[in-house]
């Protein structure tokens, strides 16, 4: 068998039905990159493993491996597919993407362009059916898992700016060696949302000065759901994604030297500040500025109540007699 010169994995997780839709985008790629798929069913309930089985009965589908992961999280998903992969470039997409025809190719192709780059990654484009309320334009789109930084190639800095989405990632194989792996406890569980397993792990390439960029012609397409063009939807994301920032403790955003209940005191002094402009706004009928500022307040309060429960856990756990820790519940 051919040495592939890309491996993509692909994580699932009970989409069985739109499945089969996103490994008919990878099978059929044009171009004549060597590549397999890796496709790592997170302990689905559903009629994964059959569907899976059953398209490796199809012409082309010999590239196409199957792997189960029992513990549960896209992280454990990821990290199975690393250490499977046999190419010295491994890229990632979800279960719900489709990329574009020439998506591998355009890999290879950045990262012969960009010698330099350590990791890559492109657009993230909503699927052109995509019908979005009147509210929800390209400022929400983070929460989506939705990217796009323009038309022309650039170095990012994921300390000051944007960063990739893990839809459409490629790393080269050795940096998992250097930084190591994706972190289980910053991770999307099952339907859990806010998580931060892929900016945490860009945080660590750009700490160990590896390279990311930003590649234009590197195009996938999402599958947004119903659910997620809500606004109940963003207010949980952002609850969550200030939940998984405190379980993170990064060392710039941790800065302050003043805390309350473990909490930095900037991030208090910056809640403040949105709730007076969300009083402001929702006075003046700026709905939109209104919205922003709320969804700020819901990260502090996923921050807040994901340290005063830490907190809380450690005071309890002091109270305890030394054998009573000993089989404390972790």
């Amino acid at each position: 068998m051919t040495e592939p010169e890309v491996s993509v994995v692909v994580a699932t997780y009970n989409r069985c039905e739109i499945l089969p839709g996103t490994l008919d985008s990878l099978i059929n790629q044009d171009g004549t990159t060597a590549y397999e798929v890796i496709v790592v069913d997170n302990n689905s309930t559903d009629d994964t493993r059959n569907v899976i089985a059953k398209l490796r009965e199809k012409p082309g589908y010999e590239k196409l491996t199957y792997l189960f992961e029992e513990n549960q999280g896209v992280s454990h998903a990821r990290n199975r597919g690393i250490a499977a992969a046999r190419a010295h470039i491994i890229a990632f997409t979800d279960d719900d993407i489709r990329p574009a025809h020439n998506w591998v190719s355009a890999i290879s192709d950045a990262f012969k362009r960009f010698p330099e780059a350590d990791c890559i990654g492109g657009k993230v484009l909503p699927h052109p059916e995509t019908k979005f309320p009147a509210w929800l334009t390209d400022q929400y789109w983070t929460p989506l898992a939705l990217l796009d930084l323009g038309d022309h190639p650039l170095t990012l800095n994921v300390h000051k700016g944007a960063g990739l989405v893990a839809a459409n990632l490629a790393v080269r194989a050795s940096v998992f060696k250097d930084v190591g792996l994706f972190h289980p406890q910053l991770q999307r569980v099952k339907d859990s949302v806010g998580s931060m397993e892929d900016h945490e792990f860009q945080l660590r390439m750009s700490a160990a000065k590896k390279r990311l960029m930003y590649v234009p012609e590197l195009i996938v397409y999402a599958h947004v759901i119903e659910e997620r063009l809500s606004k109940d939807y963003h207010r949980r994301w952002y609850c969550g994604h200030g939940h998984f920032y405190a379980v993170m403790r990064d060392a710039e955003f941790e800065s302050s030297k003043l805390r309350l209940f473990d909490v930095p005191s900037h991030l208090y002094r910056r809640t403040c500040s949105n709730a007076f402009d969300w009083l402001r706004n929702r006075l003046t009928k700026k709905a939109d500025l209104e919205f922003q500022q709320e969804l700020e307040m819901h990260f502090f309060w996923g921050f807040f109540r994901k340290r005063f429960a830490d907190r809380r856990s450690v005071l309890e756990l002091g109270k305890q007699g030394p054998g009573e820790q000993e089989h404390a519940p972790q």
